[in-house]
């Protein structure tokens, strides 16, 4: 049986997130913002937001309870501050907090006192993924 743990997680997040687009809508005003103060422009990708889900998503399965303010550690960066030393910066939480809201409409996560735990559902639906992986 392959898990999640053992697949590549590059391979992993892309086939989660075509699946994804499915459960998942990304909202109109992702379109035009940046992912954190770390970043200077918007992302590249047309389907930025499906790799994010899938990629918290993975986190969530790897991870445990975890809350929004991890995932903003997890996801910041530098942000470079002109002539001053670049210091780090955690990434945007409207992103996350909507990410993980659809997830859990659509009975991947749940929500506990803790942080957010994934559900046999989500389990599954990752677990398939890897095994598609391979």
């Amino acid at each position: 049986m392959v898990s999640a743990r053992d697949a590549d997680q590059g391979k992993l997040v892309t086939k989660m997130s075509v699946q994804l687009k499915e459960h998942v809508e990304m909202p109109e005003w992702a379109k035009f913002i940046k992912t954190g103060v770390s970043r200077e422009r918007q992302p590249e990708q047309p389907d930025w937001y499906y790799l994010r889900s899938a990629s918290v998503l993975r986190k969530i399965y790897n991870d445990g309870p975890v809350g929004v303010e991890k995932l903003r550690s997890y996801y910041g960066g530098l942000h470079r501050r002109g002539h001053k030393p670049a210091h780090f910066a955690k990434g945007g939480g409207k992103i996350l907090r909507t990410i993980l809201q659809q997830l859990e409409s659509a009975g991947y996560v749940r929500k506990e006192k803790k942080g957010r735990f994934i559900t046999a559902q989500g389990q599954k639906f990752v677990d398939n993924a890897a095994k598609l992986t391979k």
